[in-house]
């Protein structure tokens, strides 16, 4: 794997880009306003970054992250996405993308519906609980006594080996949550959701980033209630 493909640059996608880059990766960034608004980020990133339609992004990319509103899932292109691992980034804010009944009643998760849509790809859900800065602050090199570790949650086994390698190549363990019917065990409202890694609500804005290792994150998924 060489080239990772991003359909969304803003926050969480603009920061896996800049790691991946430091890791050694090729990227191809892409957003809904066009290639041309990109140009600040791809000169930021220098000669290993470029930027394309979300149709090139999915194409170019040997692993694509989907970092997009919710509202949105439904025009992520899904022919060159075929046979692909996609890592899906979203979570669902009622407030920002409107009330989805499926989601309202739990019958689903969000990167359930990701995966409907696209059927032929294998989505993993991740850096969805955490915030950029702090995902940005936290990367450390593998077997580092501070280092983070993210949940990630999929349905097909080869796909999540890949997340993982890919998550330690920039920076950080993985801890599998599970099927992509877990994921909601990381998503808002939960342990396992943002705020562990500032040490709590009151820091969370001036916090650096609070490392947090495997097994305590692994507690955080446990104790997650509906």
């Amino acid at each position: 794997m060489t080239t990772v493909g991003f359909i969304g640059s803003g926050n969480i996608g603009g920061t896996v880009a800049r790691l991946a880059v430091a890791a050694g990766y090729d990227v191809v960034l892409s957003n809904s306003r066009g290639p041309q608004t990109l140009k600040e980020l791809v000169d930021e990133l220098g000669p290993k970054a470029s930027a394309g339609t979300s149709a090139e992004a999915a194409a170019a990319g040997d692993l694509v992250i989907v970092s997009i509103p919710l509202r949105a899932y439904l025009d992520v292109p899904v022919e060159p996405l075929a046979g692909k691992v996609v890592l899906d980034t979203n979570n669902y804010y009622p407030q920002r993308d409107g009330n989805l009944p499926e989601l309202d009643a739990g019958s689903t998760t969000s990167s359930e519906l990701l995966q409907r849509h696209l059927a032929t790809s294998r989505v993993v859900k991740v850096f969805n609980n955490i915030y950029f800065e702090h995902l940005r602050a936290l990367p450390r090199p593998s077997g580092a006594a501070d280092r983070s570790a993210l949940a990630i949650a999929g349905d097909d086994a080869a796909a999540k080996e890949e997340t993982t390698s890919f998550l330690d190549r920039i920076g950080y363990d993985a801890v599998d949550a599970g099927a992509l019917a877990d994921g909601w065990r990381f998503q808002p409202d939960t342990p396992a959701y943002g705020l562990i890694y500032a040490g709590g609500l009151e820091s969370f804005w001036e916090s650096p980033g609070v490392p947090i290792d495997a097994a305590t994150l692994s507690a955080k998924l446990a104790d997650a209630r509906r």
